[in-house]
């Protein structure tokens, strides 16, 4: 078991030992920060499906209503006009062959990565290094279309990936500590809706089993089921 310096202890020691409210659990976190910069506040959701079946896998995106609170590096694979409409969306990188190229020379400084549905058959060719990283454009979240500015805006406007592990938990960033309690709360709902719309049809039994909502350094608080559902 990792070991806890001692303000995490003492946050610890007047955490809430039973399942409180969404807003209680926000106000808790918010009030007992952890570390000196403005830590990333997190929600887990444990997920009543059979990890045993691939049919039961859930995935999904959702766009933040208020953000996520920090800079998102976004990058395009993409030629012509396609391009064009990149740069002019905000797109931080925007290249093809020279931005492949760029990757295999070991860059990956970027936080999400959009392709044309062109341009994916020669970015297939760096999946081994994309993929690891959690960065390969992919048709089901959204980063492979020819709907580009779109696409570059959502990404730096709050859109969230989420993903059950090989476990049945999801964790998702869902804002930043220095955000007021209701935007926090409102961010959190967002992505337990969007979780809840990805329920696989046989699931059986309680969806989310437990929703946990914790700091980046900080201590989690079990969240009410009911507020799970809300």
């Amino acid at each position: 078991m990792a070991k806890h310096g001692k303000k995490y202890v003492d946050v610890l020691k007047k955490a809430p030992t039973s399942p409180v409210t969404l807003e209680e659990a926000v106000a808790f976190i918010k009030a007992n920060p952890i570390a000196k910069f403005d830590e990333t506040v997190d929600i887990s959701m444990h997920l009543g499906v059979d990890i045993k079946k691939s049919d039961q896998t859930v995935r999904g995106t959702v766009v933040l209503p208020h953000g996520t609170g920090k800079h998102v590096r976004v990058v395009v694979f993409a030629a012509g006009t396609h391009a064009d409409e990149a740069k002019a969306a905000g797109a931080d990188e925007v290249g093809y062959e020279d931005l492949i190229e760029k990757i295999k020379g070991g860059w990956t400084d970027f936080d999400v990565a959009i392709a044309t549905t062109d341009a994916m058959k020669e970015v297939r060719k760096i999946a081994r290094i994309l993929g690891p990283r959690g960065l390969m454009p992919n048709p089901k979240t959204g980063t492979v279309t020819d709907d580009i500015a779109t696409a570059v805006k959502a990404s730096k406007g709050g859109k969230v990936d989420f993903r059950m592990d090989r476990t049945g938990n999801c964790c998702v960033a869902c804002g930043k500590l220095s955000f007021e309690v209701a935007k926090l709360c409102e961010n959190i709902r967002a992505v337990v809706e969007a979780v809840r719309a990805e329920r696989p049809a046989a699931a059986k039994g309680t969806f989310i089993k437990s929703l946990t909502v914790s700091s980046t350094m900080g201590v989690g608080v079990r969240v009410l089921d009911k507020q799970s559902a809300e």
